[in-house]
């Protein structure tokens, strides 16, 4: 038999995500942010529940390209632009929309010969100082664009840093509206963070939203909130089953370099999941993982291909953990208990986006 880990992609959860989305943003349109194959989960395997979204958002023509093949017809929107002047055929075999956010792109439309004129989001750098126009250079940009023949409609785009923390969007909302006063087209802003915490405002909604982490469920802020906090479900589930046990005495250790010793005797089991896997190598002593859906803690140093579990909760509790005991990492355990994506990656002091996107190869996924 294969090696029993698993990955389960929930879609009914994904659905029940959306519509927290638009819920938190009314009247506004919804992009899909399926980025980096649906941030893990796969685009394929995401489709179907997120094709009530108004549009998909993501970065990689090949993915925009798949989206087409699976039958979408709606917009879709490359969140980073083209990269040179040749996928701007592509963008116009493909009815894409996409973003500019420097004057090289700019020169590209310009020389890019099409008799569609194609539907393009200008960014500006509104405080986050990765991607877009200055705010002195926004209305320029713009200008620029609009003499283009090469250009439809342009629509005005910003992404917020601090949507998810004290510092918040109030300088950065009053920097785009100073710039882009007056100018024409429809405006996108607001990240999951956003929507979630500022989306009551009209002018946070505008006239798109970007719905990322929340459609898989995890809390843009989590720290400050959980994914139960704002009604968001799992719409990932790692799990895999105890392959051994062993029983310790006081002074035994776990692990490569004996990073947690017994203070007495213990059981606890081995289970088939290590780095290779995508589990975080940083999760130390006590990150929390459910055996048979009962909560308990991880032991030692994470291995390539497995990690130490403590059973003592278990047997408290009087449930049987033994070889083949189910094992869930993150996400839904078969009795319904739910242990959130961002816990774990707190403890490897990280956040619940890069153990979604870190998912190694070797694991097998389905959906349900």
């Amino acid at each position: 038999m294969p090696r029993p880990i698993l990955a389960t992609v929930h879609t009914q959860a994904l659905r029940h995500n959306l519509s927290r989305a638009r819920a938190a943003a009314p009247d506004a349109r919804v992009w899909a942010v399926v980025k980096a194959n649906a941030y893990g989960h796969g685009i394929a395997r995401t489709f179907e529940s997120l094709r009530g979204a108004d549009g998909f958002a993501l970065l990689d023509l090949d993915e925009a390209k798949a989206l087409r093949d699976l039958g979408w017809r709606g917009p879709i929107l490359l969140l980073e632009g083209v990269f040179e002047q040749r996928d701007l055929e592509l963008c116009s075999r493909l009815d894409l929309w996409h973003t500019v956010h420097c004057e090289q792109q700019i020169d590209m439309l310009s020389q890019h010969k099409t008799n569609v004129p194609q539907r393009v989001f200008l960014k500006m750098n509104s405080g986050m100082n990765r991607l877009g126009f200055a705010p002195h250079s926004y209305r320029s940009a713009w200008t620029r664009l609009n003499a283009l023949p090469q250009v439809d409609e342009i629509s005005l785009m910003a992404h917020f840093s601090d949507a998810d923390g004290g510092k918040g969007i109030a300088q950065q909302m009053k920097v785009f509206q100073q710039y882009t006063q007056d100018l024409p087209g429809e405006r996108s802003l607001s990240n999951s963070a956003a929507i979630l915490r500022h989306g009551g405002g009209a002018e946070v909604r505008a006239d798109w939203v970007r719905a990322g982490i929340a459609l898989y469920g995890s809390a843009p802020d989590f720290g400050q909130h959980d994914a139960v906090d704002w009604g968001l479900q799992p719409a990932m589930s790692l799990s895999t089953k105890i392959i051994g046990t062993q029983d310790l005495v006081a002074g035994d250790s776990v692990g490569y370099g004996s990073c947690f010793m017994a203070e007495g005797a213990m059981r606890i089991g081995v289970a088939a999941c290590g780095y290779a896997d995508g589990y975080p190598r940083l999760c130390p002593t006590g990150t929390p993982i459910l055996v048979n859906g009962v909560r308990t803690r991880t032991l030692g140093r994470v291995s390539m291909d497995m990690l130490g579990v403590d059973l003592t909760p278990l047997q408290r509790a009087g449930v049987s953990a033994g070889f083949g005991s189910e094992v869930t990492l993150w996400g839904r355990a078969r009795n319904g208990a739910v242990l959130s994506i961002d816990e774990v990656a707190h403890s490897a002091g990280t956040i619940g986006y890069e153990l979604m996107c870190a998912l190694a190869a070797r694991v097998p996924v389905s959906a349900d």
